[in-house]
């Protein structure tokens, strides 16, 4: 049965406003302004088209509120960031009643599914959808990379279709991943050099990789000493800037908290996507790392 919720009832008013355009001085470009405000958001190609975060955001609750059934979406938690005042939002969508439980030897988790949906009108983005998880222990976001395939559209135009046939698998992705999740807990890194491993894997940063093995220690005092404590690591990393796992952001006042966020979910799935992260997973038929 078609659902018939509104943006006023999903998306917060301060991102639910009407896009308008106005020319500039250039024939080949245009103003994109905030339709309730009057406030000059950015400067896009004249013919960039976009819809409102409302209807986007609107149409992509709903078809998933639809297709994946109240089984699924039944008391979803959903919420909003935003991001270059207000042009970049970000919609993360968390379904607490399909749960898994992660085990180590030392600690259980439980995750649930989360889909995150990805709009810009200022052309700073292309309307994008991606699938994770979240863990329920630290509330640390999930996309997994190639684990749990990112759905992702990178055109101009949401694809409604084409989003809806892949919805079908969100069930099934879902459990495969937290399957490799569960491996993931049961591979023992005792033998592994993983301070030396966190220098090849994070190359941008030295100081960044310093950081993300204290992190990891931490991880190994609650989860134990394997690799779902690594990817927590990790996940913690994208989920958190605070003093508390020592990856704080600079106040640039930017308004790009959000962005930086997002980015850091990124930066962790090419992260688990490298050759030295995948081979950990061969310690456990005992493998050579």
């Amino acid at each position: 049965m078609p659902l018939d919720f509104t943006s006023n009832d999903i998306v917060p008013d301060h991102i639910n406003f009407p896009v308008e355009f106005e020319p500039t001085k250039y024939d080949k470009s245009k103003y994109v302004i905030n339709g309730d405000t009057g406030e000059y958001l950015g400067i896009v190609g004249s013919t960039f088209k976009c819809a409102s975060h409302g209807d986007f955001f609107t149409r992509a609750h709903n078809a998933i509120s639809e297709h994946l059934g109240e089984s699924f979406c039944d008391s979803m938690n959903i919420s909003f960031d935003a991001a270059r005042n207000n042009a970049w939002v970000k919609m993360d969508m968390r379904m607490p009643n399909v749960l898994r439980k992660i085990e180590t030897d030392k600690h259980t988790t439980t995750i649930a599914p989360r889909l995150i949906a990805l709009h810009g009108i200022d052309g700073s983005c292309s309307n994008q959808v991606y699938y994770g998880a979240i863990d329920f222990f630290c509330t640390n976001g999930m996309v997994t990379g190639d684990y749990d395939k990112i759905k992702r559209k990178n055109t101009s135009r949401f694809d409604l279709e084409t989003f809806i046939d892949e919805l079908q698998h969100t069930v099934s992705d879902f459990h495969n991943t937290a399957d490799v999740y569960q491996k993931w807990a049961e591979t023992k890194l005792h033998t592994v050099d993983v301070k030396a491993l966190l220098d090849t894997i994070i190359t941008d940063s030295d100081r960044k990789a310093q950081k993300m093995f204290s992190l990891w220690c931490q991880e190994v005092s609650t989860r134990g000493c394997n690799m779902w404590s690594l990817y927590s690591a990790f996940t913690n990393y994208a989920s958190y800037a605070d003093e508390k796992n020592g990856f704080t952001l600079k106040n640039t006042n930017n308004d790009t908290v959000a962005t930086s966020m997002w980015s850091r979910e990124q930066e962790v799935a090419k992260w688990i996507a490298t050759p030295q992260f995948r081979r950990l997973s061969e310690l456990q038929t005992g493998q050579a790392a």
